[in-house]
């Protein structure tokens, strides 16, 4: 079965953009693998740059709107790795499984 994968960028109109395969070592898988890395290092890069904006008390309104706004983009991106890759996660039968995965229940352990 083939499976949909939440890409890292929108479609030309602005909807979720996905990649129907069962590879994840295509072109397009790969790409989108390093489009999430650089997502989540610019990411790491704003919040810090954010927290020095926000804990200066001489920030005008216009800086602080503008660590605003960049911190909301880099949030997005980073929820969005996380559905898309939340996503690829493999969903097993677990059905009579315990944490342990083993399958027995309370009654097999004494």
């Amino acid at each position: 079965m083939t499976a949909l994968r939440l890409l890292p960028w929108p479609s030309a109109n602005g909807n979720p953009c996905f990649l129907s395969t069962d590879s994840a070592s295509g072109v397009v898988s790969r790409l989108a693998d390093d489009m999430e890395a650089v997502q989540l290092t610019t990411g790491t890069e704003v919040l810090e740059l954010g927290r020095g904006v926000l804990n200066d008390p001489k920030a005008t309104a216009t800086e602080l709107r503008y660590a605003g706004v960049r911190l909301a983009e880099c949030l997005s991106d980073a929820l969005r790795v996380a559905e898309s890759r939340g996503m690829r996660l493999p969903t097993g039968d677990t059905e009579g499984e315990d944490d342990d995965g083993e399958g027995h229940g309370e009654e097999g352990l004494e």
